[in-house]
């Protein structure tokens, strides 16, 4: 071999030796950096962002779906539907003081849960969070295939593509309302044997509260 070809090899493998060191030290950065942000993050979590402090803060993209186009909304829970004149009250979203919300991603939400059940166990409140949560959904993706079923007090809305289950059980008190020989019924607040139905579910959300606070027939 020549001398200029074996300068030719050299200069070629100090070429490949610079950008292997170069490409090594790239690396490094980038780990060190998703590191410091990784760290940086978990501080920020550790120092505590707790969501139920906060305030509602206007915020123009909302609202994420539209009440009176939506097939799977109450009558009586259309605000607009029922003559509200005003809309500035759709535009709000809740901030907690300190940490940003990301704002709802629908796909995302039905790939993380994919193949999973959801279920919403409650009065009024419970059905207004799941109504909201398929509207979000359908008006993010409203060429999906969605199954909607009622039996009884459990409504289920499914998603067919990603066979993700919304489910709403209507149970006002959660625990047990039974009825003695005399016909009156009562509320045994050491019996939930109604709980039985709640096994088998990935997520549970519950939710009971102004029922506890009627009196007399109204109560009943």
């Amino acid at each position: 071999m020549g001398s200029g070809q074996f300068r030719s090899v050299n200069t070629f493998l100090l070429i490949i030796c610079l950008f292997v060191i170069f490409v090594q030290q790239s690396s490094n950065a980038l780990l060190l950096e998703l590191s410091h942000n990784f760290k940086r993050s978990s501080e920020s979590i550790s120092s505590g962002c707790d969501i139920f402090q906060g305030s509602w803060s206007y915020d123009d993209t909302y609202p994420l779906y539209n009440a009176s186009s939506c097939p799977f909304i109450e009558k009586p829970f259309d605000c607009q539907r029922n003559g509200r004149p005003d809309q500035l009250y759709l535009k709000f979203k809740w901030k907690p003081n300190r940490c940003e919300l990301p704002q709802f991603n629908a796909p995302h939400f039905l790939r993380k849960f994919r193949g999973k059940k959801i279920l919403f166990v409650g009065d009024s409140l419970s059905l207004n969070q799941w109504q909201s949560l398929t509207c979000m959904l359908h008006a993010a993706l409203p060429q999906s295939n969605y199954n909607l079923q009622k039996k009884g007090n459990l409504s289920t809305f499914t998603f067919r593509e990603y066979d993700v289950s919304l489910m709403l059980s209507r149970n006002a008190f959660l625990v047990d309302l039974v009825e003695e020989n005399n016909n009156r019924r009562i509320l045994r607040l050491d019996s939930i044997q109604n709980g039985d139905a709640w096994r088998g579910y990935d997520v549970l959300i519950f939710n009971t509260w102004h029922w506890w606070l009627h009196k007399g027939r109204s109560r009943s």
